[in-house]
C-alpha cells in the first residue's frame, strides 16, 4: 500500500499495490468503486466478448492476467490527474516499479499557477 496525494486539492489516497486479489474476485466492481469508470468499462466489456468468444474459459484466464497489471494502471492513472507520492516509501516504491523516474522531479506547482491557453491567447489563472 503506499499513499498517494493531490497537488492541487491536497486529497490524500492509500492505493494498493500488487497483485490485485479485488479485482481477479470481484471482476470490475473494484475499479467502479474506485471511481475509475474508464477501466471498469474496458474491464467489462473485455469479460463480456472474451467469455462470449471462449465459453467463459477465455474471461477467466483474462480476469487473472488484469488483476496482475491493474494496481499499476491505478497509480499511473491517479498519477496523470496530479497526484504524487505522499511520503519517502510511496516514492521508493514508484521508483523501483518504474512507475516514477528518479531523475525526473515530480511537478509540486499547483494549477493556480499554471498558463493555460484559451482562444489563441496566452492567460495566466490567478
Amino acid at each position: 500500500m503506499i499513499t498517494l496525494k493531490n497537488i492541487d486539492t491536497g486529497i490524500i489516497k492509500n492505493v494498493p499495490t500488487g497483485y490485485s486479489w479485488t479485482t481477479f474476485l470481484f471482476g470490475f466492481f473494484p475499479a467502479l468503486f474506485r471511481g475509475d469508470l474508464k477501466w471498469a468499462i474496458i474491464f467489462f466489456i473485455a469479460n463480456i466478448v472474451i467469455g462470449f468468444l471462449t465459453i467463459g474459459i477465455g474471461a477467466f484466464i483474462f480476469n487473472v492476467i488484469f488483476a496482475a497489471f491493474y494496481n499499476k494502471i491505478y497509480i499511473k492513472e491517479l498519477m496523470s490527474k496530479r497526484f504524487t507520492y505522499a511520503d519517502e516509501a510511496s516514492r521508493n516504491y514508484l521508483i523501483q516499479y518504474e512507475i516514477i523516474r528518479e531523475d525526473i522531479p515530480t511537478d509540486t506547482t499547483p494549477l493556480s499557477t499554471d498558463i493555460v491557453k484559451t482562444n489563441n491567447q496566452v492567460d495566466k489563472i490567478e
